[in-house]
């Protein structure tokens, strides 16, 4: 006969356990048997949009980034909001891509309802778009969750890199989110594509000295010093809708458009790393994966956290 006790003990036993927070870990096989198609129909979509606009490669890359910068990985960037991360200063008036990110997450929605975060279609997105111009592939892991709620203006502002931060400032700010020197390196290598606003380069090319002449010339033809701060420039000149090595060529040549692109090459610690990209592409293309993958593992939400959003805007 069992005795009370035991029912006692089984009871607090289970009560325990359920109290226990979740520690899921991603894994790229986490949809195999609940959503087998969600890859192929993310990467069609993603593959129709930037065919439309190859641009939003690169703004798909930085979304991603931006996202999990602030609060982790969790999609909060999607959600629609005009006082917190959305209009912090790196992100007002430039962060896009909002409706391709929806449309891959409808696309999802219509084969598997409910079973794909939208911060996981933002990350897959980011691989799918970096392939799409040219990129090298590598294997996301999934199984975040998405947040209910946006992150603060002050919280984005302090997280996200500017474009005028110095070598040492962003060493440490990628160290803070668990990615060392060459992860920072690596990363920024994605400004080989997109296109940057004059606000955020005007400095530069007007009163920096470690600048090429002609290139901050022909930059100033488009981006006065007053006015225009909304004039776009591509951070790569020579191939800025290829995703490859000639952004670590530009810095080596004094022709980095952003003060932060440059102090990756300035007599510092970094330049070792971007010389050795210059002498060997694919090596960055596969530590490029690899720093997208440890960044796709900063805080996500998993397990019993977060929630699947319907639509990526709203938290339901």
């Amino acid at each position: 006969m069992i005795s009370s006790n035991y029912y006692y003990v089984v009871t607090l036993v289970i009560a325990l356990i359920a109290n226990v927070p979740c520690e899921a870990q991603l894994s790229s096989t986490f949809y195999d048997s609940t959503c087998s198609n969600a890859l192929s129909t993310i990467r069609t979509s993603i593959r129709q949009a930037v065919s439309r606009e190859r641009r939003m490669a690169a703004s798909l890359v930085r979304l991603h980034f931006h996202d999990c910068f602030v609060q982790g990985c969790d999609g909060s960037i999607l959600l629609d909001d005009n006082t917190g991360e959305r209009v912090a200063l790196q992100n007002n008036n430039s962060v896009r891509g909002f409706e391709v990110v929806e449309a891959a997450k409808q696309a999802v929605e219509a084969i598997c309802p409910g079973v794909v975060s939208c911060a996981d279609v933002l990350t897959v997105a980011a691989r799918d778009a970096t392939v799409a111009v040219g990129g090298q592939s590598w294997t996301v892991k999934l199984g975040r969750r998405d947040s209910t709620t946006f992150a603060s203006r002050t919280q984005a502002e302090t997280d996200l890199p500017r474009g005028s931060d110095s070598l040492q400032t962003l060493i440490s700010n990628f160290a803070r989110k668990n990615l060392n020197e060459r992860d920072m390196v690596a990363l920024s290598g994605s400004h080989t594509i997109g296109q940057a606003r004059c606000a955020t380069f005007r400095a530069r090319i007007y009163s920096n000295t470690s600048i090429d002449p002609g290139f901050a010339s022909t930059r100033q033809r488009g981006c006065p010093q007053t006015g225009g701060n909304n004039n776009l420039a591509p951070l790569d000149l020579v191939t800025p809708n290829s995703f490859d090595n000639n952004y670590f060529r530009n810095l080596v040549q004094l022709k980095g458009l952003l003060a932060s692109d440059q102090v990756l090459f300035s007599g510092g610690s970094s330049d070792s790393i971007v010389q050795g990209y210059i002498n060997n592409p694919r090596s960055f293309q596969s530590d490029f994966g690899a720093s997208m993958i440890k960044m796709g593992d900063i805080e996500p939400l998993t397990g019993g956290n977060g929630i699947i959003r319907k639509t990526c805007g709203s938290a339901n």
